[in-house]
């Protein structure tokens, strides 16, 4: 039996998976967590072979728990289901250790396949959203300049964030002056967004 943790914030939405899951003669639905920062217990207690995980949740994202999965239960092999099909997320989900990345539109029966796969060493990536990501190339920000366009989400003035990351207010207009420049935006809000789009944030 393939043992498999679901990890996904939307209750109707996890049911439906489980219950779609249980199906297959193979594959034994072990743990359920409806938050992010609940992903990495929830394997070490219940060890699943393939750990299937939302990105959106709350505590953690599924990408950063993919991450921690990797280094505290290595054998368990990690699927993104994603409703985003942005290339930024593939390429930060398979370089943060995922085995696998899928959308949730993707046939029911192609998601059994892909767990298996995953659970057999396999790298299970949706082939346009793979193309898409290799012609995307990196994001041309620096980390710096990522978090601090992500900290004005939060946010509204120079003054805040500059506050909020412990830098000097013109330390935080010039990488935001950088980062609207590498992306052709014309403000903070519109750099922002295509940062978002392109799954760099």
């Amino acid at each position: 039996m393939i043992r498999v943790l679901l990890a996904e914030d939307q209750t109707m939405v996890r049911g439906a998976l489980a219950s779609l899951l249980e199906l297959e003669p193979d594959i034994e639905v072990v743990a359920q967590v409806a938050r992010g920062d609940a992903v990495e217990d929830a394997a070490a207690e219940a060890r699943p072979d393939v750990a299937l995980l939302d990105i959106e949740m709350p505590g953690m994202t599924g990408l950063e728990a993919a991450e921690h999965l990797a280094k505290r239960v290595p054998e368990c092999r990690v699927l993104i289901l994603t409703t985003f099909g942005r290339p930024g997320y593939l390429r930060r989900a398979i370089a943060g250790g995922a085995a696998g990345f899928m959308l949730k539109d993707a046939p029911a029966t192609e998601l059994a396949g892909a767990i298996r796969r995953a659970a057999a060493g396999e790298r299970v990536v949706d082939p346009g959203l793979a193309a898409a990501a290799l012609s995307e190339g990196d994001s041309p920000l620096t980390a710096r300049e990522l978090e601090v366009l992500a900290c004005s989400r939060d946010h509204a003035t120079v003054a805040e964030i500059a506050s909020a990351l412990y830098l000097s207010p013109g330390t935080v207009r010039n990488h935001l002056s950088s980062a609207m420049q590498k992306l052709g935006a014309a403000n903070r809000a519109e750099a922002l967004r295509i940062t978002e789009e392109k799954g760099w944030l």
